[in-house]
């Protein structure tokens, strides 16, 4: 090999091995500015798309001891990769195949484990991170605002109690 072309490996290897994730996305079909508008909405994302070579791919995947990709490895290839919200990230990928017909998402490696077509549109459905862990928040608080009713309950109660014979003398005075 080359050295060009043994440098370029090493500089996808890298920021494959730097990022929490990599989607596989055919292109084919794409002009230049459907590329660049894909390309300008992942960069809010902290993500970068690059067009990488089939056989460079099956090299990264076989380096890194990803299972068979070899069905992905057809026609124009991008890789997707960056660090951050993956269900954003694929959000982005399906609603932008669906916008351009020409591309479609082949799959993704997130944390080792190989994702199909249909994972990662799946994936796309979920809500993003700061939306799940706010369910979280809620689930784990549930209990404790309950407690807090329960306990604020007989104090209410008095109140209401109180303030309705306020009201009944009140009007038995007038």
């Amino acid at each position: 090999m080359r050295t060009e072309k043994i440098s370029i490996l090493n500089e996808v290897i890298e920021r494959v091995k730097a990022s929490d994730f990599c989607f596989v996305l055919n292109y084919g079909g794409l002009k230049v500015t459907q590329l660049m508008a894909l390309r300008k909405e992942l960069n809010k994302l902290d993500t970068r798309a690059m067009v990488v070579k089939n056989t460079y791919l099956g090299k990264i995947a076989k380096d890194l001891g990803w299972a068979d990709i070899s069905a992905m490895l057809t026609g124009p290839t991008a890789m997707i990769t960056g660090k951050g919200d993956v269900a954003e990230v694929a959000k982005v990928l399906v609603e932008f195949v669906k916008k351009n017909a020409q591309a479609s998402v082949k799959g993704a490696s997130l944390e080792a484990a190989l994702l199909s077509a249909a994972d990662v549109e799946e994936l796309s459905k979920l809500p993003s991170k700061d939306a799940m862990r706010g369910m979280l928040l809620g689930t784990l608080l549930a209990p404790a605002t309950s407690l807090v009713r329960v306990l604020n309950a007989p104090l209410l109660n008095t109140l209401y109690a109180l303030k309705a014979y306020a009201e009944k003398k009140g009007e038995s005075a007038a």
